[in-house]
């Protein structure tokens, strides 16, 4: 039975400890193959030949001895020969054909899982993605999707393989000579015992080892993506440490598994020889005393030397299975997570949008622990241009988060134009949605395409029309090959002045009914910003527009504004014909008027060289470029 879906934002566990766990995993992973049921199917036949024809050759071995060598026929000799040859020759087509047939199968498994990982990923919501360790996610998309691979293809194979010659050879054994063949088993339980005991101790070895691989991932892609970081605080000293604890680590888990398998390896060796040594001496007296001939006494040497081949074989796929049934663990982990952001059965898509947003007591966490926002009521009208002001912490990110469905509210509903926006498609709620955050993102890919990321489709002529809205395009066309340029992961070849300015773009080339701007001119400078600001004005005539204040240009210019503290609405300036909301606010509201003392007021640098825009901050240098 299937694991039940979790949510996802639930911790990501370790691999499962019990055998039936394990062997759930396993079946799992191998009804991935169903697809590609016919590529099995021959694989498997190939396999069975290839176990037949091993199991007949040492009969015709014993036909050469006893009837050609000691019985004098050189026709025997010769037809035996020519037959062993050609028989080798039909086992090495049918080898081949099981290698081509189970990796095409296997590989196209791990397409399969990869891709479904991939789309897993991108589905499940913001409070997975805010707990979750890319570098964990990394590994688990490689290394733990190639051994799923590894094991839907070469190691239940290896498995099926190994158990039908097990079962074949004795068989064959005591057909040939039952005394024999019957002491000869006597060592198969040495063998398997052997196995099991490596298995038992390299299994949760190679889990050990799988999940030390995967933090040192984790530990390797933090301090990549934070490279500016370490080197800006002079971290690299005690990061080179950490890293290199981490791969010790890793080193000392390797050497145990390295050193197990070392011991194993000879120990089978000599169980082979002992068992080799022991069919010679008790088989030797059987053929002196006539009641053996040579012939079959070499055949039983052939048989000892396949069957010790399997038995020696035993420990490292039990090993191998493991650590696989661990990765495969690891992987229906996500896929089995259930992301909290989803459509409701049925759900619509959202059609026409006027832009009219209520937040009916809505609150909010992020954790059923703490309340981000508590019992917020209030009102945007179509076409509004509406501020949202607070200390940091107050709940203003997390209010323009619900809007789109990045989160749902723990109590209450958000409503667009009368509609509870948990009842229509998420995609198609934010096709009507723009956004544009104070921490840009951008691809590793063309200005173009950065810009085009919520077009695709967009003309050269519009890519064009929105980089000049958003006063990009001088830049754009000074960079060394212009809009083609790829620019580095995350954007980090631009200024930040430059990466909002893309971003603005991107956002005025999706043109959506409603925009959200989080702080989107913060990392500009002020003469780029007054640009931004006359594009912006453009953009948000004609559609609903919240934005994160944190300057006083930004609330002159606002048709509302909301004051918030602690995750409550404390205060709303509303613009009359002979108000704005910040003259309002600065005479009613104490929290308002300290805010405007400490974070708003322009100063006298500012309000000289730009009094008309009454920007709140001053730019910081090398910004704006």
């Amino acid at each position: 039975m299937p694991a039940q879906p979790t949510h996802d934002h639930s911790t990501l566990a370790g691999p499962a400890a019990s055998f039936r766990d394990r062997a759930r995993y396993v079946a799992r992973s191998l009804a991935c193959l169903k697809p590609y049921g016919p590529l099995v199917a021959g694989a498997y036949a190939a396999v069975f030949a290839t176990t037949a024809l091993a199991v007949w050759m040492p009969i015709i071995i014993r036909g050469i001895v006893d009837d050609g060598i000691r019985g004098g026929a050189r026709a025997a000799i010769t037809s035996g020969c020519a037959l062993l040859l050609g028989l080798a020759l039909v086992q090495a087509l049918a080898t081949f054909v099981t290698g081509v047939l189970t990796e095409t199968a296997s590989q196209n498994v791990a397409f399969d899982v990869r891709n479904r990982f991939h789309q897993k990923l991108q589905s499940l919501s913001f409070s997975f993605h805010d707990q979750a360790e890319t570098g964990q996610l990394l590994a688990r998309s490689v290394g733990d999707v190639d051994r799923i691979r590894f094991l839907t293809g070469r190691a239940f194979l290896n498995l099926v393989q190994m158990g039908t010659l097990s079962v074949c050879i004795p068989a064959a054994m005591i057909v040939v000579e039952y005394r024999l063949g019957l002491l000869t088993l006597c060592l198969v339980p040495l063998f398997v015992l052997s196995g099991l005991g490596l298995g038992r101790v390299l299994r949760p070895l190679s889990v050990k080892v799988r999940n030390q691989e995967a933090e040192l991932t984790s530990f390797l892609e933090q301090n990549l993506r934070g490279a500016r970081i370490v080197k800006a605080f002079g971290r690299e000293a005690p990061q080179i440490a950490g890293f290199g604890e981490r791969n010790l680590a890793l080193l000392e888990l390797q050497r145990q598994d390295a050193y197990w398998r070392a011991v194993y390896m000879p120990l089978m060796q000599f169980l082979a020889g002992a068992g080799t040594l022991l069919v010679l001496i008790v088989g030797g007296r059987l053929v002196i005393q006539g009641r053996l001939s040579l012939g079959e006494l070499v055949a039983f040497s052939a048989y000892m030397a396949l069957l010790a081949g399997p038995c020696r074989r035993l420990g490292w796929l039990i090993a191998a299975i493991a650590e696989a049934s661990a990765s495969a663990e690891r992987i229906f982990e996500v896929l089995d997570l259930r992301s909290e952001i989803t459509d409701a059965p049925g759900a619509p898509a959202l059609g026409r949008v006027r832009g009219q947003i209520r937040f009916e007591h809505v609150s909010f966490g992020y954790s059923k622990r703490s309340k981000v926002l508590d019992d917020i009521c209030l009102e945007i009208l179509p076409g509004e241009k509406v501020a949202f002001l607070g200390s940091t912490g107050s709940g203003k990110s997390s209010i323009t988060n619900l809007i789109p469905r990045f989160y749902d509210p723990t109590a209450g509903t958000v409503w667009l134009d009368g509609v509870d926006i948990r009842t229509v498609t998420v995609k198609s709620l934010r096709e009507h949605i723009g956004v544009v955050l104070q921490d840009t993102v951008l691809f590793a890919s063309t200005v173009r395409e950065n810009i085009a990321f919520g077009k695709p489709e967009a003309s050269d002529n519009e890519v064009r029309a929105a980089a000049l809205a958003a006063h990009a395009h001088e830049f754009i066309e000074a960079l060394p090959q212009g809009y083609a340029t790829r620019i580095g992961e995350k954007g980090i070849t631009l200024s930040g002045g430059q990466r909002q300015r893309l971003a603005l773009a991107r956002a005025i080339l999706k043109d959506p009914e409603i925009l959200i701007l989080d702080d989107a001119t913060s990392s500009v400078d002020v003469e780029t910003e007054q640009r931004i600001q006359q594009a912006l004005r453009g953009l948000m005539q004609t559609r609903t527009s919240i934005i994160i204040a944190q300057r006083l240009s930004t609330i002159r210019e606002a048709d509302k504004v909301f004051v918030l503290d602690q995750g409550r609405v404390v205060a709303v300036g509303v613009r009359t014909a002979t108000e704005t909301p910040h003259d309002q606010l600065l005479r009613s509201s104490g929290l308002y008027a300290d805010l405007y003392e400490h974070q708003l007021r322009p100063t006298a640098g500012t309000a000289a060289a730009v009094p008309a825009a009454e920007l709140g901050r001053a730019a910081r240098p090398g910004e704006g470029g």
